[in-house]
């Protein structure tokens, strides 16, 4: 298995004049912030460091107060419209010092400054509020994230827009934040880090039926504070990354939400809605007109019509490749290394993935329905960098 996604891994890493960049996927997809940045943590555990740190020194000069770019076309780098890729960043440079550490990799230079320089922007530029929307909830130290501005995002109509307190973006700013705290030696990054994570743990849980685990987003316009925020009930895997990020702590929590979050999983991907009602609504609107039901959003079919059938369904039932790693190190974190060979089954069963469709690669996205017909690119690269990356984990 680590032979066959090292080839895959290479097809994705490609010259973009002088740089190198990652393709998001084929056949369709460029060289998107968030992908790549993603992407980096993978591309460091097969060894390429060089190539890894090559990349990430070429998106930490494109910041801007506090933004990344989204997506690059030629020189075009003006689409910043993401809360999560400049907090990518702050892991894939962890990932790389943790690989190298001792490399003198936060003093890089980046353009009349250094990588720290840039991580610290991007935080200060998160407090303060950046140009595009992004703001810090100073009372609960949380981010305020616009519409479709997370890995959820598809254009008008928003099938989910998200608008709000994404529990995934609090998860990469704890980490960002813990990670400033390492490496400088102001103290505010320290009791921001542990605001966050009061936060989640105070405002994030819920429980439905028997299930208990947190809310996938504090639904809110902007302005309004996360205290007064309304939970959003939807049962998604974005709530993973607060365990395998390490925002959160609560052992028993820990075991609920991932006992919830099972019934998501498929073969080789994770759903990213599960098929029940919403005690808060998700209306889909195309030219004024409904195309979804609101109370059960689910769709586990990724066909027809772009705007009123696939967009709605491909947030909302669809199931994704890059994700579902994150559910066996979530299991690793919780339970410790006697779960080791139940995770390892659990990402073995991508090979299902990998012999099928677009031999030697994973697809993008899978019907949530059986019998998860594969959808999407054939090839996507998140969706294998993130595989190795785990497999390499619970590797002995």
């Amino acid at each position: 298995l680590e032979d066959v996604l090292q080839n895959a891994i290479e097809a994705f890493i490609v010259q973009r004049e002088q740089l190198q960049t990652v393709i998001a996927g084929y056949p369709w997809f460029l060289d998107w912030g968030r992908d790549t940045l993603i992407c980096l943590r993978g591309i460091i555990a097969t060894g390429r460091h060089t190539q890894a740190k090559a990349i990430l020194i070429a998106f930490a000069k494109l910041e801007r107060n506090g933004t990344l770019p989204n997506m690059i076309s030629g020189e075009d780098h003006a689409n910043r419209e993401t809360s999560d890729a400049p907090l990518w960043l702050f892991a894939a440079c962890n990932s790389l010092l943790q690989a190298q550490p001792t490399s003198a990799l936060l003093e890089t230079d980046c353009g009349n400054r250094t990588l720290l320089d840039v991580l610290i922007s991007i935080a200060q530029g998160y407090i303060n509020g950046t140009e595009n929307g992004i703001h810090m909830d100073a009372t609960s130290a949380l981010i305020f994230s616009p519409s479709h501005f997370t890995w959820m995002d598809t254009n008008y109509p928003a099938g989910t827009p998200r608008e709000g307190y994404p529990i995934e973006i609090q998860s990469l700013w704890h980490a960002a934040l813990h990670f400033l705290a390492q490496h400088t030696s102001n103290p505010k990054w320290n009791t921001l880090a542990q605001t966050v994570s009061q936060s989640i743990q105070t405002l994030y849980p819920i429980q439905r039926g028997n299930d208990r685990y947190l809310a996938d987003l504090l639904i809110a316009s902007a302005g309004i504070p996360a205290h007064k925020a309304t939970p959003d009930d939807a049962l998604r895997p974005n709530q993973l990354f607060a365990i395998t990020l390490g925002a959160l702590v609560d052992p028993l929590l820990q075991r609920n939400l991932l006992q919830a979050t099972e019934k998501l999983l498929i073969p080789g991907a994770i759903r990213s809605l599960a098929d029940q009602p919403v005690e808060q609504p998700l209306p889909i609107y195309h030219h004024h007109q409904l195309v979804n039901d609101p109370n059960h959003p689910y769709q586990g079919i990724y066909i027809g019509e772009e705007d009123t059938q696939r967009k709605p369904a491909y947030h909302n039932g669809t199931a994704w490749s890059w994700p579902f790693p994150s559910y066996a190190e979530a299991l690793l974190q919780t339970y410790g290394s006697d779960v080791i060979p139940h995770a390892r089954a659990l990402l073995s069963s991508a090979t299902l993935l990998l012999e099928n469709g677009c031999i030697g690669q994973l697809p993008e996205i899978l019907d949530g329905n059986t019998p998860h017909t594969q959808r999407g690119c054939a090839a996507q690269a998140w969706g294998v960098t993130e595989l190795y990356r785990v497999w390499k984990k619970l590797s002995p």
